[in-house]
């Protein structure tokens, strides 16, 4: 029997859980001479975007982007060009899915899940960045924070989904590599898994919400959600 208390619909983070970002290391390694002040950059971008939502502000992601990485560049005392922001939005927008992404969806759409994604990036034109990975087949709807103009996690993004939806936010599942994304998932009623690629963790602390299942690889942590929605 289907464990009707485990949703049925999962919700996927885009960025780094699907779309793999340290294709963006080359023009990070040219511009700095280390590919790591990628991570440096992507920190100050998913900071800066929570800023201005506590702020109640917004600017899109992919502005912030740009902006976050004529900062990192101003405080390592290195020049940015045009061509260097150009070359930026182009790799952002055609990032390759990780290895495991297409066997972790064929096997949750093979069990009949539903599946959309939920990401802090704008909306574009097609081809989009899921159209350029091969993604796009198994998502039945994508959603961006732009329409609340609030960047995750605040919890208007992940009612937006359930709205959208016409279901609760309890009859969701957000996948994310990104522990304060689950965090607002289930803050907000939603189950959280998460999926814990390389530089993301658990957060030992207080108060502080576990996610229902944790796996390093996306193949894995499928099996899991499959297994815990059949009731195993």
């Amino acid at each position: 029997m289907p464990n009707a208390a485990f949703p049925s619909i999962i919700v996927f983070d885009v960025n780094e859980t699907l779309l793999d970002i340290t294709t963006l290391e080359p023009l990070f390694d040219r511009i700095f001479g280390d590919p790591r002040v990628l991570r440096e950059w992507f920190a100050q971008l998913v900071l800066y975007s929570q800023t201005m939502t506590l702020s109640g502000l917004f600017t899109p992601f992919g502005e912030l982007g740009v902006g976050t990485l004529r900062m990192t560049a101003s405080i390592h005392q290195v020049s940015i060009a045009d061509a260097d922001v150009a070359e930026l939005k182009e790799r952002m927008s055609s990032m390759p899915a990780h290895p495991d992404v297409v066997p972790a969806l064929t096997r949750l759409q093979d069990a009949g899940f539903r599946m959309v994604t939920l990401t802090n990036s704008a909306s574009s034109a097609s081809p989009t960045p899921l159209e350029k990975a091969g993604l796009s087949r198994f998502f039945e709807r994508n959603f961006s924070v732009g329409t609340v103009g609030k960047f995750k996690p605040a919890p208007e993004t992940y009612r937006l989904v359930a709205a959208e939806l016409s279901v609760e936010t309890s009859d969701l599942c957000l996948v994310a590599s990104h522990l304060w994304d689950t965090i607002g998932a289930q803050a907000t009623g939603c189950r959280g898994a998460l999926l814990t690629r390389p530089y993301n963790a658990n957060l030992p602390a207080p108060n502080v919400p576990i996610p229902d299942l944790c796996a390093s690889e996306l193949t894995t942590l499928a099996d899991q959600i499959i297994k815990r929605r059949q009731g195993l």
